[in-house]
C-alpha cells in the first residue's frame, strides 16, 4: 500500500535546515532533539528569548511569543523537556512551561505552568497535575485503576477485571 511514510525523510531533512535557521541566524534556544511542524511560528520579534527543551513537540500553528508591543515587553519563553504543545496554542511572552506537560490544541497559555501538568482551554487552566509521561513528544502513561477505593474483596475483583479489559 503507498503512504506518505516514505516521504518522512524529506520532512526531517526540512526540519533540520530550519532548526540550523532559527538557532544559527536567529539565535533561539532549540534542542536537536525538539521537533516542531514546518508551520509553527516562533517568535522573531525577540528570539533569543525562545527556549524549548529536548524532547518536546510543537504542533501545527503554535505561536510562542516573546514580546508585546503594546506593553513594551521582551521577555524570555521556557518550554521544558519533553512537553507537546497542541495545534494552534499560543504561549504569551514570558511564560515557563514545566518539564514533561501537555498544552491542549488551541489553549492560550497566559501564566507559567508547574512540572507534569496537563492544561487546556482559553485562558489555559490546569486539568490534571503529576501527569506520567512515558516517551518523548509529551505521550502520557494510561491511567492506573484505582483499587484501593473498592470496600469488599468482590468489588476489588471487580475493579481489577474492568481494568485487565
Amino acid at each position: 500500500m503507498w503512504g506518505l511514510n516514505k516521504f518522512q525523510f524529506i520532512r526531517k531533512v526540512i526540519v533540520r535546515a530550519k532548526w540550523h535557521y532559527y538557532t544559527k541566524f536567529w539565535g533561539m534556544d532549540i534542542d536537536p532533539t525538539a521537533t516542531y511542524s514546518l508551520d509553527v511560528r516562533f517568535d522573531k520579534t525577540f528570539p533569543k528569548g525562545v527556549h524549548i527543551g529536548a524532547e518536546t513537540y510543537v504542533a501545527f500553528e503554535a505561536a510562542i511569543l516573546t514580546h508585546d508591543l503594546t506593553r513594551g515587553l521582551h521577555l524570555h519563553t521556557r518550554i521544558g523537556k519533553r512537553c507537546f504543545i497542541g495545534a494552534r496554542s499560543i504561549i504569551l511572552p514570558g511564560i515557563e512551561i514545566g518539564d514533561e506537560c501537555v498544552v491542549g490544541a488551541g489553549s492560550v497559555v497566559t501564566k507559567s505552568l508547574p512540572p507534569r501538568s496537563l492544561v487546556a482551554g482559553n485562558p489555559a487552566r490546569i486539568i490534571r497535575s503529576d501527569i506520567k509521561v512515558i516517551s518523548r513528544y509529551g505521550r502520557l502513561a494510561p491511567p492506573e485503576p484505582v483499587i484501593a477505593a473498592a470496600e469488599t474483596p468482590a468489588a476489588k475483583t471487580e475493579l481489577i477485571e474492568e481494568a485487565v479489559k
